[in-house]
């Protein structure tokens, strides 16, 4: 089955957290499927980099420095859309890995803040663009973390497993509207930032995660997986998408050669 091209009232894709990582990755998946992609994040210097990378390919990108979190902030950039085609809800991310006897509070609470609120913001501010496209789509870019918990996850799980009933219950909730809900699920993907910034720049821990598996997912991966989603005809709904590198049979199952 072939890509399908977005329709002129349903070109726009927003994509959060698209500063680095699969956030980057697919904005330039998108921009060269044909979308103008609006950028998002709160570097506003990388944001700005990646736009003029993909208008200089010749494709159409703007930067907005945004900090999902900042309901007032976020409504008032949605204030620039009349209507828009795609929002892929990417911001988030891991803090710590300790036990639940140990955990960090306040580690929890910026996890649940930036990947369920920093989503459910976004989302309830874009939605009325989405549903004037007539033909909107709402990506939540959650995690295998949001299907199943491992030792030492349990605050990036609670926070994932919330992102995941957050798109299940939009889905029922918003049946018979033109805008689809599609999860994409990932499971070990190894970027330059995510594991590093879980464990507070250590880069020992970071490369821990990814020690002797030949070939964990890439941002790329995951990327080409959300525009493969996006792109299918307008009937049909990717609900919900797990992808893991061949290495990985569960959060807790990897192979590694050591």
């Amino acid at each position: 089955m072939t890509a399908a091209a977005p329709s002129a009232a349903s070109r726009i894709a927003v994509v959060t957290g698209a500063s680095s990582g699969i956030g980057a990755a697919t904005a330039r998946q998108l921009a060269e499927a044909g979308y103008r992609v609006v950028l998002t994040a709160r570097r506003k210097d990388r944001i700005e980099g990646l736009a003029e990378e993909l208008t200089g390919a010749g494709h159409s990108a703007t930067a907005y420095a945004l900090d999902i979190t900042d309901r007032a902030a976020v409504d008032e950039f949605a204030t620039a859309f009349r209507t828009i085609g795609v929002l892929v809800n990417n911001a988030g991310g891991a803090l710590g890995a300790d036990p639940v006897a140990t955990g960090d509070p306040e580690d929890w609470r910026r996890m649940y803040e930036t990947n369920v609120l920093g989503t459910l913001n976004v989302t309830q501010a874009l939605l009325p663009a989405l549903t004037a496209s007539g033909d909107g789509t709402v990506v939540v870019v959650s995690s295998t973390a949001g299907h199943a918990t491992y030792e030492g996850g349990a605050g990036y799980v609670a926070a994932k497993h919330a992102e995941h009933v957050l798109a299940q219950t939009l889905r029922l909730e918003i049946v018979g509207i033109p805008v689809r809900v599609i999860e994409i699920a990932p499971g070990m993907v190894k970027t330059d930032e995510f594991a590093l910034t879980r464990f507070g720049g250590d880069e020992d821990k970071a490369a821990k995660v990814y020690e002797g598996v030949a070939e964990p997912l890439t941002a790329d991966d995951v990327a080409d997986t959300i525009a493969w989603a996006v792109t299918r005809p307008s009937h049909v709904n990717v609900d919900l998408l797990v992808v893991r590198p061949r290495a990985q049979a569960s959060n807790t199952k990897v192979h590694r050669d050591l």
